[in-house]
């Protein structure tokens, strides 16, 4: 195999990349190395087997069009590359536009040119469902309170973009979607939720689980945005590679679908939740602050999977202790590079 992967040196993208290279496939990564821990995570690869990194930008169309010219016998593609926190799209909503959905259509062109046949998998977001208003934590904060709710939320749930993280990603996710129904890419949509695990340097505004395992073991304090009891289902980053190799492997039925990928009913937990395993594992207390609710942060969110378990055969396997317990290992082992 031939993997092609933008934003490559990213934490899902420098994990991917390290399965396939580990099996001895030929990875070909793009990154700009813009993000906190992108240098590390692409030193730590190069030892791993046939890598080829090229420094470059999404929103740079000519440059990504001559890559993907130059690698179009790629035999999987997966399109990681963004902007992923809804705090700075805020700030600069510009900047998240040219490079979420601009970034996206330069991709999407630059494969179509090069007449890819590969799948192309894109990682988008739960956040493509709004802020879910009419969905609330029951009072005794089981995930949800509506009965029909039970599997979470569906794929049939009506798209509602709010800030300009969520019109972004939420524009880039129906490109995707339209250039296979238009071009016939073999393009696939997962719509993730809450992706943690080992190489991910976390930070407040985005991964927040790493962020809270790394708080913790520097003996920081944690600033709660809201109550703690928002809800989500987090999911460990190997069971998210499962679900992008799971769509490679049954392109025909996935093709120009879209995916909620995510732990599930059975790995939704609080804020509090987490921190409280992270207290108990490590045996000693957290510090933390209470601050006012952030604009575009969903109360509760769970994916409702079955959809990706019909047509994919995928299910997560990794219980959500399982997997912060291996994150805080990682952490403590790293940390000195972390703080």
């Amino acid at each position: 195999m031939k993997a092609l992967i933008t934003g490559g040196a990213g934490f899902i993208g420098c994990n991917a990349a390290s399965r396939f290279l580990r099996r001895g496939d030929e990875v070909v990564l793009i990154d700009n190395l813009s993000r906190k821990g992108a240098a590390a995570n692409l030193n730590w690869l190069w030892p791993q087997g046939h890598l080829t990194f090229i420094n470059a930008d999404v929103r740079d169309a000519p440059r990504i069009a001559s890559i993907f010219r130059e690698h179009a016998d790629s035999t999987l593609v997966l399109h990681l590359a963004a902007q992923v926190a809804v705090t700075q799209s805020l700030v600069n909503p510009r900047l998240d536009f040219e490079v979420n959905s601009l970034g996206t259509l330069n991709v999407l062109e630059a494969a179509r040119t090069a007449r890819i046949v590969a799948p192309i998998i894109y990682s988008s977001t739960n956040k493509v469902y709004g802020q879910l208003t009419d969905v609330d934590a029951s009072p005794d904060d089981a995930p949800w309170s509506a009965s029909s709710l039970a599997h979470g939320i569906p794929e049939e749930r009506r798209l509602d973009f709010h800030s300009p993280y969520g019109c972004s990603k939420g524009a880039a996710d129906q490109y995707v979607r339209d250039y296979h129904r238009v071009y016939g890419l073999n393009t696939v949509v997962m719509r993730q939720s809450c992706v943690y695990g080992c190489r991910q340097f976390g930070i407040e505004d985005q991964g927040w689980v790493a962020w809270f395992a790394i708080t913790a073991a520097s003996g920081r304090t944690i600033t709660l945005y809201g109550n703690g009891r928002q809800v989500r289902d987090i999911l460990y980053v190997d069971d998210l590679l499962d679900a992008f190799e799971a769509a490679a492997a049954n392109i025909p039925i996935a093709a120009g679908s879209a995916y909620n990928i995510g732990g599930g009913p059975d790995n939704a937990v609080s804020l509090l939740d987490v921190i409280a395993f992270i207290e108990r594992r490590n045996r000693r207390p957290i510090p933390r602050r209470l601050a006012p609710e952030r604009t575009g942060d969903q109360r509760l969110y769970v994916s409702d999977i079955r959809r990706a378990h019909h047509d994919l055969g995928w299910i997560p396997r990794t219980g959500w202790r399982t997997g912060v317990d291996r994150l805080c290992a990682w952490v403590a082992e790293n940390l000195d590079h972390l703080r």
